[in-house]
């Protein structure tokens, strides 16, 4: 195997890809009969690919949180959020989540991390919030092991039916 050519797990592997694609489907139902809204979710969601590094999963994510209502200036916010006024502290709380979940190599969930969320949200709440990120994250690795590449905007259309397909990228 060479650089250039690079395997794509979602096409090699498909029902492989397909099972993951509808564990995001579980996981999103899970996280909106335990409260999250779809703005938090695809919040969160961006925030962990950009610390990712998934330009692919951005883009869906971006797409996503436009229909959801989010601005385009929130979105320019997020990697500033700490310092920007213009986030909830449910979001807030979830960004941090989002953050210690990249993260988990260094420290897991560290215990101030998890109070401060827990003193924000419901544990319904956290619960959801979790298994977005679980299965985020998942997403993003294939997405960054692949180099797969960040299709135009207008290439989004479907996605969420080629995912299921396992046709992806």
């Amino acid at each position: 195997m060479t650089a250039e050519h690079r395997v794509h797990l979602s096409r090699a592997a498909r029902p492989a890809y397909q099972a993951l694609s509808a564990f995001s489907k579980t996981v999103g139902g899970i996280a909106a009969e335990n409260g999250i809204d779809d703005r938090l979710k695809e919040l969160v969601q961006i925030h962990a690919s950009q610390l990712n590094g998934c330009a692919y999963c951005v883009r869906v994510h971006v797409e996503r949180a436009l229909a959801a209502g989010v601005t385009a200036d929130d979105i320019a916010q997020l990697p500033v959020w700490r310092e920007s006024g213009v986030f909830s502290d449910r979001e807030r709380a979830g960004f941090e989540l989002a953050e210690a979940y990249v993260y988990i190599h260094q420290d897991g969930i560290p215990d101030d991390v998890y109070n401060r969320v827990g003193g924000v949200l419901s544990e319904k709440e956290y619960v959801g919030l979790s298994w977005i990120l679980v299965s985020i994250n998942a997403f993003n690795r294939i997405a960054i092991a692949g180099r797969y590449s960040t299709p135009p905007r207008d290439d989004l259309v479907g996605e969420d039916k080629d995912a299921a397909a396992g046709a992806a990228w």
